[in-house]
């Protein structure tokens, strides 16, 4: 009877660490993972075996898939940028927002400000720049860090 009963517990416990779901990115790569939560823009998760919570951005992620049933949940679509017309579609991201994605290049000026033009005005004059100038690269992503003097540093990713 005790060999039934460990029999039994060691199927069950097989099962609940074994991997749930799949994670595939943008770049093609797929994850075999514990899936836990998804949260302001980032999907944590743990690897087999593992009791250690990983992030990953939803903005590298395709799509989510069950295993063991046909469920998929999409997280994110593919953004493509080609010309600066298309600076658009670029994404400012926190810098927190970037895990997963790769850093490409890294952009940095002055904020060039008119008389009367407000901060506002000026921090959007400054993004449209940035995304211009990263969507001419054909960059989907951006991430800026202002500094107090005027100057910006701004840091571009890809899948």
């Amino acid at each position: 009877m005790k060999i039934k009963f460990l029999i039994l517990g060691i199927l069950f416990t097989s099962f609940a660490f074994s991997q749930t779901h799949k994670i595939v990115k943008h770049n093609g790569e797929q994850l075999d993972v514990n899936y836990i939560k998804q949260d302001n823009d980032l999907l944590y998760y743990s690897l087999n075996g593992s009791m250690e919570q990983f992030t990953i951005s939803k903005y590298a992620v395709s799509s989510l898939n069950e295993n063991g049933s046909s469920k998929s949940e999409s997280i994110s679509p593919k953004i493509i940028v080609s010309n600066k017309k298309d600076y658009s579609s670029v994404k400012v991201l926190k810098p927190s927002q970037t895990i997963g994605l790769k850093e490409v290049e890294i952009f940095s000026g002055m904020a060039t400000k008119t008389k009367g033009e407000s901060p506002l005005a000026l921090r959007e004059q400054t993004e449209r720049r940035i995304k211009t100038k990263s969507a001419d690269n054909g960059y989907p992503f951006v991430s800026i860090v202002e500094k107090p003097d005027g100057k910006y540093q701004a840091v571009a990713y890809i899948y």
